[in-house]
């Protein structure tokens, strides 16, 4: 039998690392996960294929590391990762979040 939690156990979980759902979505496959804070060396930065050229310019000029800090994305239904994920109240008042697992 699967555990249903709120959206503060499912905020908890994935601090922990976990990835969670709800049960209600439509999507088949769909979960979200916390991307964690991260650092990037500042001689990382020109490396870096998702940062624009202007925002690497501007870093650069920093002389500095920088740092990311965490976000929540959503793995789609299309197979697709989307950062920067947000719930909507919707999700934050149902109770029927459960852990993604690979079991079957």
């Amino acid at each position: 039998m699967k555990e249903y939690f709120n959206y503060g156990t499912a905020l908890e979980l994935l601090k922990e690392g976990q990835r969670v759902a709800r049960e209600g979505w439509n999507g088949k496959g769909m979960y979200i996960f916390m991307r964690p804070e991260d650092t990037l060396a500042k001689d990382f930065i020109p490396n870096v294929k998702s940062l624009p050229g202007s925002v690497k310019k501007h870093l650069e000029s920093l002389d500095q590391d920088v740092k990311f800090n965490a976000y929540l994305c959503m793995f789609s239904a299309q197979g697709e990762i989307i950062n920067g994920w947000l719930a909507s109240q919707t999700d934050m008042l149902a109770n029927d979040w459960v852990i993604v697992s690979d079991e079957k």
